[in-house]
């Protein structure tokens, strides 16, 4: 439980629950994520002497992606500096940070965008001058930020070389 006060929002069974209601993350917050793991997984190599570049085919082929989208979450994480990209004939992307440095509350917070995660006023709710649950809902989004940002990408990568070798059969 992360509110031992409230028993908001909890975790179990690989699963974030708020308000007993399963809580999902956006596909594209997923897809951002599993690249980021993908980068990270070879970054952790030691006995690399080079960083791997990966491509947009790749990360397609591994995780079964259209290029469409995995076009659109490179170019967002590059925005955010998490990724940098190389041109060229033997281009592709890499990690810009250690993954020690890149939080995973930064990751979903700005890949989810800022979004509400309860609307009371679009379509207006009759209930919204007495109603406690806007209110409550925030505190719970805060909580689960905040639990977040104990993990890094590091934190995933407790079991790198066995990513590495999925990651490598899967393309």
């Amino acid at each position: 439980m992360f509110d031992g006060d409230q028993g908001l929002l909890y975790y179990n069974a690989s699963k974030m629950y708020l308000f007993g209601q399963s809580m999902q993350l956006k596909k594209y917050t997923d897809y951002g994520l599993r690249i980021l793991m993908y980068l990270a997984s070879f970054e952790a190599d030691k006995n690399c002497t080079e960083p791997k570049l990966a491509t947009i085919r790749e990360i397609c082929e591994t995780f079964s992606l259209s290029a469409n989208h995995v076009n659109k979450v490179v170019h967002h994480l590059g925005r955010l500096e998490l990724i940098e990209t190389r041109r060229g004939k033997n281009g592709g992307f890499l990690l810009a940070k250690k993954p020690e440095d890149i939080s995973l509350a930064f990751v979903i917070r700005q890949l989810e965008g800022d979004e509400k995660w309860i609307e009371c006023e679009n379509p207006y709710c009759v209930a919204l001058p007495a109603c406690e649950l806007k209110g409550i809902v925030a505190r719970g989004k805060e909580l689960f930020y905040d639990y977040l940002s104990q993990y890094s990408l590091k934190s995933l990568m407790v079991k790198a070389p066995q990513l590495r070798q999925i990651f490598s059969t899967a393309s």
